[in-house]
C-alpha cells in the first residue's frame, strides 16, 4: 500500500479507537444526567408534607430542598454547555506520570484524557479530566525540551458526538510502544484556518504553553498580559476566568468576576466564551455599561474624548456639585422677632463653600446645611443686637429651624442631585465657562456643552456619571424609614458600589484616567487581570492614563506579574507586514508581535475614485472569496455612511464597524475604507494615535485584506 495510505489508515483507526472512547464517555454523560434530573425531582419533592411538621423542621427542610436543587440544576447547566465536544484532548504517559517537573505519579487512567468537565464512571475512575485540573496541566505545559512525562498529545476534533479527526505531538525521543501511532498534521494551524462567526469560540483544545502559564498564574495581585494583534490575549483572558472560577470558587463565587471590554460590539463577541466552557457567572460589561442603570448611546469624536478622560474632569465635576443650582435662591430673608434676617447671595456662598470645606457626599449633607444655615442667620442677629433685640441662640436655632417656610429654602437652596441633571446643566455655556474656568480651555467649553446637551450619554459620559455618584451620594432616607424623593435623572435603585473579587480589564491601553477611577472602584478590594498593547494605544496622554492605573490597582496587594504574548496567529505574514509598515518608526521592530503563517495571499491596496462603488465591489468580492464573516472599516464619522452604501448586501455576513469598535475583533476578511480618514479622525493626517489605530483595523483579518482609498498617504 503506498504510504499515503497508510497514513489514511492509521488515521482511520485511531479514529475509530477515539470514537469508542468518546462513545463511552457519552453514555456516562446521559447517565450522570438522568441521575441529575431525579435528584433535582427528589429536591421539589423534599418540602412537601412538610406543612404538618414544625416551623423550624419546615424551614430546615426547604433550605435543603433549595440547596439540592440549585446543585442540580448548575450541574445541568454544566452537563448542556459543555456537551459539545466534551472531549478534545488526550495524553500518552510514561509509566503513568505526568506533573509540571515533579514527577508526582498520576492516580489516573493512561491514556488520560481532557475535557472541558471531569467525568467519572460508575467505579470513580476517570473518563475525563477537567482540562484546568492540576493533572491536565501536561496537556498545555509539555514539550519536547520538557516533556513532563508524557509521550504523544493529542488533539481530537469532534462535531457533535462523532469524531472527525485526530492530530498529535510526539514529545519523546525514546522508541514509541507499538500501540503508539503518530498521525495529524497541526492541530493549532487547522484551528486557525477555521472560519470566524459572530461570536469568538473557546481554545481550550489548542492553548499553547505561554498561554497556559498566563491562564494558570496565581490570582493574588495584579497580572498584566501584554499582546500585539492576534496572540490571543482576550482568549487567554477568558480562559483563565474559567480556571479561577474552577480552581478558587469559593473566593469568587460570592463577589464575583466583572470582565470590561471597549465597546458592546466586543462583549456580544465574546459573551459566549464562558458559558461555553460551562461558566456563567461572570458580569461582561463594556466600557459604556459599567455603571448600573446607564448603557451609553454614542463615541465622542476624539479630541471631545480626550478632554472628558482626563483627570482635570474630577476639579470641574467638584466645582459643578458645589457650585449654587441654576434655580436656587439667592437670599435669604426670615422675620423674627421684628428684626427681618437677610443672608445675601455672597453669605449663601460663604455658607455653601464652610459646608463643602467639611466634606463628605453632597446628597448626604442637608442637614448639615441646613445647620450652616442657622448659624449665619445667628450670627446676623448678633450683629442686630441692642437693648430692645436680645436674641437667644438656642432659642433662635429651635424656633427658625422649626419653621416650615425654612425648610423649604433649605430644599430649594440645597436640592437632591443627580448625577445625570448635573451633567445636563453643564449644557449651558456660560455655566460651563464660569465653573470650567481655569480648568478648560475656551475652545474646549462649547464642544463639552454642545454635547452634554444631545439627549443620553456618550461612552465617556459615563465615567463622569459615575465619579458624580460618588460626589453627591443618595438622598439621606426620611425618619420613618422612607426615601426622600430621588431627583430628576437619579440612579435609584440601580447605582450602587459594586464590587467584585476579580477584575479583568481588556484593551486596557485605551482606557481614559476617568475609566480607570471608575473600575477602580469596582475591584478596590479584588486580584486583577489587565490586558492590553501599547503599541495599540489610542489615548493620547500615557502617562496620565498610567498614573491612573497605577492608582485603581494600588489596593490590590500581592504580585503584580507581567507575560508578554509574542506570537500572531490570527494575521498571516503577508497582511501582518502591511499592517505593521503603517507604524514607521513610531514602534521598535522588537516590540511587535511575530506572525507565524504564510498564506501566499498579498493584501489589495486601490486607489480609487468612486469611494462608494469601491467598497462595495470589495466588500463583495470578500464575501466570495471566503467562508466566514467579512469585517468592513471605517472612519468613525464615515461608517454610517459605509452601511448605507452596503445596504442589501450579504446581511448575514457583512459587518460594517467603526474604527475604534474593531477593537478586538476579528474577521476571516477586512475591507479597510478610506485609511486617511483613520487617521486624520485624531486631528491630524501624521496623528500617531490615527496611525496606531489604523493599525488595529488592518491587523483584524484571518485571510484576506483589501483596502480602498482615495489616495495613498496613509501608506509610509
Amino acid at each position: 500500500m503506498p504510504e499515503s495510505g497508510v497514513r489514511q489508515a492509521d488515521v482511520a483507526i485511531e479514529i475509530a479507537a477515539e470514537q469508542a472512547q468518546v462513545d463511552t464517555v457519552y453514555a456516562r454523560v446521559a447517565e450522570i444526567r438522568a441521575e441529575t434530573l431525579a435528584m433535582r425531582d427528589r429536591g421539589y419533592e423534599l418540602a412537601r408534607g412538610a406543612a404538618r411538621e414544625a416551623i423550624f423542621e419546615q424551614a430546615a427542610m426547604l433550605h435543603e430542598r433549595d440547596v439540592l436543587v440549585q446543585h442540580n440544576n448548575r450541574l445541568l447547566a454544566a452537563l448542556d454547555a459543555e456537551h459539545e465536544g466534551l472531549v478534545f484532548g488526550r495524553l500518552d504517559l510514561e509509566h503513568g506520570m505526568a506533573g509540571p517537573g515533579d514527577g508526582a505519579e498520576l492516580e489516573e487512567a493512561n491514556p488520560l484524557y481532557i475535557g472541558r468537565l471531569g467525568i467519572r464512571d460508575t467505579d470513580f475512575r476517570t473518563l475525563v479530566t477537567d482540562w484546568r485540573a492540576p493533572a491536565a496541566g501536561a496537556f498545555y505545559q509539555a514539550t519536547a525540551q520538557e516533556p513532563m512525562g508524557v509521550l504523544r498529545r493529542r488533539v481530537i476534533r469532534c462535531s457533535g458526538l462523532r469524531v472527525l479527526d485526530v492530530d498529535d505531538d510526539l514529545l519523546t525521543t525514546a522508541p514509541l510502544p507499538e500501540h503508539i501511532r503518530i498521525v495529524g498534521e497541526g492541530a493549532l494551524m487547522a484551528a486557525l484556518g477555521r472560519a470566524r462567526g459572530d461570536v469568538m469560540h473557546d481554545i481550550v483544545a489548542t492553548i499553547q504553553r505561554e498561554q497556559d502559564e498566563v491562564i494558570r498564574a496565581p490570582s493574588a495581585g495584579v497580572t498584566e498580559l501584554v499582546g500585539g494583534p492576534g496572540t490571543g490575549k482576550t482568549a487567554v483572558a477568558l480562559h483563565r476566568v474559567a480556571y479561577l472560577l474552577y480552581a478558587e470558587r469559593r473566593r469568587l463565587g460570592g463577589p464575583g468576576v466583572l470582565v470590561v471590554g471597549p465597546s458592546p460590539v466586543f462583549m456580544t463577541y465574546i459573551a459566549r466564551v464562558l458559558p461555553s466552557m460551562g461558566e456563567d457567572t461572570a458580569q461582561l460589561r463594556a466600557l459604556g455599561e459599567v455603571l448600573d442603570g446607564v448603557a451609553a448611546s454614542r463615541i465622542d469624536p476624539a479630541p471631545l474624548a480626550a478632554t472628558k478622560g482626563s483627570l482635570r474632569m474630577v476639579r470641574l465635576l467638584r466645582r459643578a456639585v458645589r457650585a449654587r443650582p441654576a434655580d436656587a435662591p439667592t437670599s435669604l430673608r426670615v422675620p423674627y422677632r421684628g428684626e427681618v434676617l437677610i443672608l445675601d447671595a455672597d453669605e449663601l456662598a460663604r455658607v455653601r463653600r464652610a459646608v463643602h470645606a467639611r466634606g463628605g457626599m453632597t446628597n448626604r449633607i442637608r442637614v448639615r446645611a441646613a445647620e450652616e444655615l442657622l448659624e449665619a442667620l445667628w450670627r446676623k442677629a448678633e450683629r442686630y443686637a441692642d437693648d430692645r433685640f436680645r436674641p437667644d441662640h438656642d432659642e433662635l436655632v429651635t424656633d427658625l429651624g422649626e419653621r416650615i417656610e425654612f425648610h423649604r429654602f433649605v430644599v430649594t437652596w440645597w436640592p437632591p442631585l443627580a448625577p445625570a441633571g448635573i451633567l445636563a446643566g453643564l449644557g449651558d455655556p456660560d455655566r460651563l465657562a464660569e465653573i470650567g474656568r481655569g480648568v478648560l480651555a475656551d475652545d474646549e467649553v462649547p464642544a463639552l456643552a454642545a454635547s452634554w446637551r444631545q439627549p443620553g450619554f456618550s461612552v465617556a459620559d459615563v465615567a463622569l456619571l459615575d465619579e458624580l455618584r460618588v460626589m453627591v451620594g443618595e438622598p439621606r432616607r426620611r425618619r420613618r424609614g422612607q426615601p426622600v424623593e430621588a431627583p430628576p435623572g437619579s440612579m435609584r435603585g440601580l447605582a450602587h458600589y459594586d464590587e467584585y473579587a476579580h477584575v479583568v480589564v481588556d484593551e486596557s491601553q485605551d482606557l481614559s484616567p476617568m475609566q480607570w477611577r471608575m473600575i477602580g472602584r469596582r475591584g478596590r478590594h479584588a486580584s486583577w487581570t489587565v490586558v492590553g498593547d501599547p503599541v495599540q494605544s489610542a489615548w493620547p496622554d500615557p502617562a496620565e492614563a498610567a498614573q491612573a492605573k497605577d492608582a485603581a490597582l494600588e489596593r490590590a496587594g500581592g504580585a503584580r506579574r507581567e507575560f508578554t504574548l509574542r506570537t500572531n496567529y490570527r494575521n498571516s505574514v503577508e497582511i501582518f507586514t502591511l499592517a505593521a509598515s503603517v507604524l514607521g518608526d513610531l514602534v521598535p521592530a522588537e516590540e511587535l508581535p511575530v506572525a507565524v503563517r504564510t498564506s501566499g495571499v498579498e493584501p489589495v491596496v486601490r486607489e480609487v475614485t468612486d469611494l462608494r462603488a469601491a467598497t462595495r465591489a470589495a466588500a463583495q468580492e470578500l464575501v466570495d472569496a471566503v467562508d466566514g464573516t467579512v469585517g468592513v472599516i471605517a472612519a468613525m464619522d464615515r461608517i454610517g455612511e459605509v452601511r448605507r452604501w452596503l445596504a442589501g448586501l450579504a446581511p448575514d455576513r457583512l459587518r460594517p464597524v467603526g474604527s475604534l469598535e474593531a477593537k478586538g475583533m476579528e474577521y476571516d476578511a477586512v475591507v479597510v475604507v478610506q485609511p486617511s480618514e483613520i487617521i486624520a479622525q485624531f486631528g491630524s493626517t501624521q496623528s500617531s494615535t490615527g496611525r496606531r489605530t489604523l493599525y488595529v483595523a488592518l491587523t483584524r483579518a484571518t485571510q484576506r485584506l483589501t483596502v480602498v482609498g482615495t489616495d495613498r498617504d496613509w501608506l509610509p
